[in-house]
């Protein structure tokens, strides 16, 4: 399975802090944005990456991550000219997927929970069909919201409900096989002159392919879309960092404990940001100091 970061838009929800930098660039405590999306695939065992942006942004992701050798993974860079829907990310990466099965997340989601890597690998495993995820929210109404029959099984998705049927809505990420290429293709724009995600879904619902993976206590999901999210992400990842002491989307301890690089190029890492709390964390699991591998 590949993995497509979408980062593109012009996050006008944020001005004027995204005037003259992406969204996606910007700080959510100690490090950007896009880390966190890419932990989310790098943790789901994906390590073919393809990060679509605008034209004027993606000469700051390849100087922030480069081709992600450093790390042990592979990214490729596309052009997304306006933002024309999430479907249409399928359509410029066609190449780059190729034959495979394809992941998507948003640029601004953060996903965080002690079982999020089994349940990711564990979808990343299915073949001919779709996944999705639910997870609990108070407030549904801004959202995808799923509808449940008695069994618990999935009926319907509603975008941005007045009545939501459900607490449970639909974060910003979405495993499909081969075929959402060809789906993507034949859709056709919303009346926002967008291409829809939720129509991608309804099309695998209909055909009875169109799995959902609930994300239960314990998860926690940011939409960083807007100024109070952010501080809230940038909060709750301060929060636990400082008091327990292990890092949320650290993409080279990540790359570590999943073998993606080995002892020697995580010092590498290390010793280059070892004037800061990020290097000299990654400094303490090189010496054997941190046992945080017990966590993975």
């Amino acid at each position: 399975m590949k993995g497509i970061i979408l980062a593109g838009g012009y996050g006008t929800r944020l001005y004027p802090l995204t005037k003259i930098i992406s969204k996606h660039l910007l700080p959510v405590y100690d490090k950007p944005l896009i880390y966190y999306p890419l932990s989310v695939l790098m943790i789901a065992g994906i390590k073919d990456i393809l990060i679509i942006s605008t034209h004027q942004d993606l000469p700051k992701y390849r100087e922030l991550l480069g081709d992600g050798s450093r790390i042990g993974i592979s990214l490729q860079y596309d052009i997304q000219n306006s933002p024309k829907g999430i479907p249409e990310a399928f359509i410029i990466g066609e190449k780059f997927i190729g034959k495979d099965n394809i992941a998507l997340i948003l640029g601004d989601n953060i996903l965080y929970g002690q079982t999020l890597s089994n349940i990711l690998q564990d979808a990343a495993k299915e073949e001919n069909a779709a996944t999705i995820f639910g997870i609990y929210d108070k407030d549904p109404k801004s959202f995808g919201v799923i509808e449940f029959d008695k069994k618990g099984d999935i009926i319907s998705i509603e975008e941005k409900p007045d009545n939501p049927k459900s607490h449970f809505v639909v974060p910003g990420l979405y495993f499909y096989d081969n075929n959402v290429i060809s789906i993507s293709k034949q859709l056709k724009p919303s009346k926002r002159n967008e291409l829809e995600i939720s129509d991608i879904n309804q099309i695998y619902l209909k055909q009875g392919k169109l799995k959902v993976k609930i994300l239960g206590r314990g998860m926690t999901w940011f939409d960083a879309g807007t100024h109070n999210s952010l501080l809230e992400a940038a909060q709750f990842i301060s929060t636990v960092q400082n008091r327990q002491g292990l890092y949320i989307a650290c993409i080279e301890e990540i790359a570590y404990y999943y073998g993606y690089i080995d002892i020697k190029q995580l010092n590498i890492l290390a010793n280059e940001l070892k004037n800061t709390d990020y290097g000299k964390y990654l400094i303490s699991i090189v010496s054997g100091e941190s046992d945080t591998k017990l966590m993975v």
